[in-house]
This record gives structure tokens, sequence and C-alpha cells, in this order.
């Protein structure tokens, strides 16, 4: 079996892992930017050199999620806990309500932010299920007169992530993807607005990648404050105000690794596809011991939740798994268990370890009722 370092067996589920690739490049821009003489950390963002990663990074997103020139890529900060105020405070001034749908921890964080902003109405609540699962198209109460609709495409501490893309296309569709943001194609045309903060797939925390359709960013008022009005910051083409040039070097490095090394999304998505299918797979052949939280049709594919039969063996799995060099595996505080995150950074050769130990580790104990009751095989 091949050997992995730590950084390559980081199931964390925020930062996550970075490409080893990026991460050899990023090593060497703390000492000295090839072609430029100086580090990373110490290039003016007024610079000639920043101005090109900028313009780069905004063409290699586009480019990879098929958009046409006239979209707008704003790299921002204050991650996607920023978009929750600034969103609303953009598009509810006016007695307008927007469509909510409460579907996890992150979601509810958004809801709780827009609220203070203006009038929601909630399309849709996974409260009564415990967030087990998503809405059917059908179980949707949408408006027609609403100002815009909002959702969270992968909620990352219970697991659950979209397959599809809900909503009306004559009511602005606004998504915040920031734990499945370029792992995998989509209908990306179909959204006014995407938003995703870059600590999961795309990059390091402190810059956060807002799209914005052109004829939705017509829409927006232009006489808020300069830090949270969209056009000021799309006419400062992401150098509002000191921008974090590391953060920001970094995605573009992200971002051509998944063009020129990955082949673009579509093969992002397949590597993904296999890294949850190797884990989702424990899961279904020893549900009586690794018990998923998601309904099985809303299961992500970049948080993979789940329990063990007690608290106790769910610690001596955490003793165990840190043993074997595996981290991250904590659940989030929220609700416990174990959450095995799989982002793009994270190789193929990684989940499949992590498949193998959890089979290990399933045969050291042995079922001892029909009920929760696992006592150790070897005790």
């Amino acid at each position: 079996m091949m050997k992995l370092s730590a950084n390559q067996l980081n199931f964390s589920g925020g930062p996550g892992a970075l490409p080893e690739s990026v991460l050899q490049q990023l090593h060497t821009a703390m000492l000295c930017v090839p072609d430029v003489g100086l580090s990373i950390l110490g290039i003016s963002h007024r610079s000639e050199w920043f101005a090109q990663v900028v313009h780069e990074l905004e063409d290699n997103v586009r480019h990879l999620m098929g958009l046409p020139p006239t979209t707008r890529v704003l790299m921002m900060q204050g991650g996607a806990t920023q978009q929750f105020s600034m969103l609303p405070m953009n598009l509810l001034r006016n007695g307008q309500s927007a469509d909510y749908i409460h579907s996890g921890y992150w979601s509810g964080k958004a809801i709780h932010e827009a609220e203070k902003s203006g009038q929601l109405h909630l399309a849709w609540s996974g409260k009564a299920d415990q967030f087990g699962r998503l809405p059917t198209d059908a179980e949707l109460q949408l408006s027609k007169d609403a100002a815009y609709f909002h959702y969270i495409s992968n909620e990352t501490v219970e697991g659950l992530q979209f397959h599809r893309v809900p909503g009306r296309d004559d009511v602005p569709r606004i998504c915040d993807m920031s734990s499945d943001l370029l792992s995998a194609p989509g209908d990306f045309n179909r959204y006014a607005m995407i938003y995703a903060h870059a600590q999961k797939n795309i990059g390091p925390a402190g810059v956060t990648l807002v799209i914005l359709r052109d004829d939705f960013m017509r829409t927006l008022p232009d006489d808020l404050p300069g830090f949270i009005n969209y056009h000021a910051q799309a006419d400062a083409h992401s150098i509002y105000n000191t921008p974090p040039v590391f953060a920001i070097y970094s995605v573009l490095l992200v971002t051509r690794w998944l063009r020129h090394d990955m082949g673009g999304l579509h093969n992002m998505a397949k590597r993904n596809q296999a890294k949850a299918d190797c884990l989702y797979q424990v899961l279904d052949d020893h549900a009586d011991f690794y018990r998923g939280r998601a309904a099985v049709a809303d299961r992500s594919k970049m948080n993979v939740v789940f329990n063990l039969p007690n608290a106790e063996i769910e610690q001596a799995f955490f003793q165990q798994a840190q043993l074997a060099g595996f981290s991250g595996l904590n659940g989030h505080r929220s609700i416990g268990g174990i959450r095995a995150s799989i982002y793009n950074g994270l190789e193929l050769a990684a989940a499949e370890q992590l498949a193998d130990f959890m089979q290990t580790f399933r045969q050291g104990y042995k079922v001892t009722s029909a009920t929760t009751a696992l006592s150790p095989a070897y005790a």
C-alpha cells in the first residue's frame, strides 16, 4: 500500500486538504515567487503581477464552470458569513421577501443573519426530520414574487448534498457552494449568484469567490457602503481594500491544477465519486455498525457523516484512526459522530485507506444482539 503523508490523510471538514503539487508551489512562493524575486507575503497587491493573478483566476473560474465572459467573478473577504448578511442587505431593502431552504446547520446560520435585514419565507425546513434528508421538488413552497431564492448546495455538518438544481427559473437563484464549488460540473448559468468561501475545495481561508450573472448584477443597488456594495467590489477588480494576496494566489494555483493536471471538472467529479463510493460502500455493507446519517438519495460526495453504535466505540475509533495516521475525522461539534471530508485535494488512495481501516476496525467487534450492544471481539 502506498505510503501517504499526514497532509494526504487529512479528512478535516475545514480547512480541507490541498493538492500536494499546490502545497509544493506555495512552499516555493513563500520564499520567492518564480519570475518575481519576492516572497508571496511581500508582493504588493497593487503590482502588475497581482493584477495578472486576479485576471487569470477570473478566467480560470469561468472556463471551469462554463460561464460567459460577462460573468463577474469577485474575490472578497469575510467568508460565507459575510454573504449571509450582505446578500439580504442588497436585495431586501424594498419590503420584499426571500425564499430560503433550511436544510441544516449552515443554512440555519444564513437564515438567522438574513432575518436581521428583511422578511423571509421558509420554502422548506428539515428540522422535523433532524436534517436527515433534503426536500423533493413537490415539497418546496416557492414564491413567484420572491426577491430571490437561497439554498446551500452541500451541508457539511449533516452530510447532505443537492444533486439537482432546485428553485424557480423566474426567481433569482442564489446558492452557497462553499463546500462543493469546482468539485463537479453543473448547470451554473441557471444561477443569478454563487458564493463560496475558500477553505474546502478551492484554497485556504481568507478569500470568498462571488460569481454574479451580469444581468443580475445590473439589478443590484449601487448606494451601499463600498465594502458591502457588489458594484464597488466589481469595479475595483477585487482590490477594493487590501486583499489576501496569499490566499488568492493559492486559489489561482488550485484552478490551474484543476484545468491542467486534473483536466477539468468532469475528471474531478469522477475522482470525487470514486472516493465517496468506497466509503459509502463500507457504510452499506456494515449498516449495523456504521450508521450513515443522511438519506441515501441525498448523501454528500464531500462529507461522509456517520455514527457508531455508542460513544465508547466512537472514541476507540478516533484513537485508533489517529494511530493509523488519519486526522480530522471528528464530527461537527453540534452533532458529534464521525465525519470524513473528501474534498478535491484528497486523493483516492487516502479514501481507500480509510475504507480499509474501517473494515479492519469493524472486524475488531462482534455483534452481541440485534440492538446497539456491541463488544470488542478481543476483550
